[in-house]
C-alpha cells in the first residue's frame, strides 16, 4: 500500500510539473517579464514614435544581447524588435536634434518606452539631464547586423602613462592601436584599443590575437 501510494504520488507530481512547464519561445521570439517579443526579419520601412530613455553606470560593462560589453560612452542603443546591428536615425521631437546609433541590445521593457540610449547619444539629443524625451526612430537604409566598425579593448587605466606603455608595446602587432579617454563612474579612464574591423564576424574570428593581452577583451564599436 505504501509503495503504491508513493508511486502514485510521483506520477501525479510528474504530470503536474509537465502541465506547468513553460513552453519555449518560438524561433525569432523572446520573452521578458512574461511578455513575448517577435524580432523583425528586416528593418525596411520601419518607423516608430515614442519615449526614449538612457541607461548608464548600473549596466556599464555588462554583456549586451549581441555579446558586446555595454559602453555607456559608446554610440549604441537598445530596441525590442529591430534586428541587432541595425543602424538607426533618432530624432528628438521636442528640440529637433537628431543623431545616429547602432542597436546592440534589447529593451527598454518599461511601458511606453521604445528605445534605450547610451549617455553619449542622450547628450547629443539634448535629453541626458531630463532623462527621457519623445523621439522618432527610423532605420538607415541598407545597414544591418554585421556591418559597422569594431575594435578590441584590451586595457583600461587611470594613469595615462600605463595605457601609453601598453599601446606602444602593441604597435608592432596591430595596424590600428589607440588610447581613448572616457569618464567612468566619476573618474577618467584611458582605454587601450587594438584592431579596426568592418564587421563583427571578422573581429570575433581574430579574438585569439588579443586573448594573450587581456583575459577578457571587450568588442566595442569603433567611433
Amino acid at each position: 500500500m505504501g509503495r503504491f501510494f508513493t508511486l502514485s504520488l510521483i506520477l501525479a507530481l510528474i504530470a503536474f510539473l509537465s502541465g506547468c512547464a513553460t513552453k519555449p519561445p518560438e524561433p525569432g521570439t523572446y520573452r521578458v517579464l512574461g511578455k513575448t517579443y517577435r524580432v523583425l526579419e528586416k528593418a525596411d520601412g520601419y518607423s516608430e514614435t515614442g519615449i526614449a530613455s538612457w541607461y548608464g553606470e548600473d549596466f556599464h560593462g555588462k554583456t549586451t544581447s549581441n555579446g558586446e560589453k555595454y559602453d555607456m560612452f559608446g554610440r549604441t542603443c537598445a530596441h525590442k524588435t529591430l534586428p541587432l546591428g541595425t543602424k538607426v536615425r533618432i530624432k528628438n521631437l521636442e528640440n529637433g536634434l537628431e543623431t545616429q546609433a547602432r542597436i546592440n541590445d534589447r529593451g527598454p521593457f518599461v511601458e511606453g518606452r521604445i528605445v534605450d540610449l547610451t549617455l553619449t547619444i542622450a547628450k547629443e539629443l539634448g535629453m541626458a539631464e531630463k532623462g527621457i524625451a519623445m523621439v522618432r526612430v527610423q532605420p538607415l537604409d541598407g545597414v544591418t547586423f554585421e556591418q559597422g566598425l569594431f575594435t578590441w579593448q584590451v586595457g583600461a587605466y587611470a594613469e595615462r602613462q600605463n595605457a601609453d606603455n601598453l599601446a606602444a608595446s602593441l604597435a608592432g602587432r596591430f595596424r590600428f592601436v589607440r588610447v581613448v579617454q572616457a569618464e567612468v563612474g566619476g573618474r577618467m579612464l584611458n582605454k587601450v584599443q587594438v584592431g579596426r574591423y568592418t564587421n563583427r564576424t571578422t573581429a570575433l574570428e581574430e579574438k585569439w590575437l588579443v586573448e594573450d593581452i587581456c583575459e577578457k577583451p571587450w568588442l566595442v564599436g569603433y567611433d
